[in-house]
């Protein structure tokens, strides 16, 4: 994994668990940061309740979205590292026969020289 990847997949995890999970009895009091969480959540009650649940659904929805953009990531990064593989064990072949080659032109000058 590329280290933007990592970098990526650190702040999706530490914005996306923090707002992951409902507090007790949302939307009857402040913010999970701290905040107030304005005014329609500070009254309570069923608006109080459902912002909050809009609220979780964006974080989540957010979450996932972000998810699929780092699978999506390290699929590419997977699919260049398997071809940059195949490519290089190419090369190890190409290299393995031209040193076959070599071998063998030097025992025919060998055997020609006696």
């Amino acid at each position: 994994m590329s280290f933007r990847n990592v970098l990526f997949a650190r702040i999706v995890f530490a914005k996306g668990n923090r707002r992951m999970y409902s507090q007790e009895g949302g939307g009857s009091d402040s913010g999970r940061t701290g905040g107030a969480g304005g005014s329609i959540r500070q009254a309570g009650g069923a608006f109080g309740k459902m912002e909050q649940a809009r609220e979780d659904e964006y974080f989540y929805k957010q979450q996932k979205q972000q998810l699929e953009m780092l699978k999506k990531e390290n699929a590419k990064d997977l699919e260049h590292h398997e071809s940059e593989a195949k490519r290089h064990l190419e090369a190890i072949e190409r290299n393995k026969q031209r040193i076959k080659d070599i071998e063998a032109e030097l025992q025919k000058n060998n055997q020609n020289k006696k």
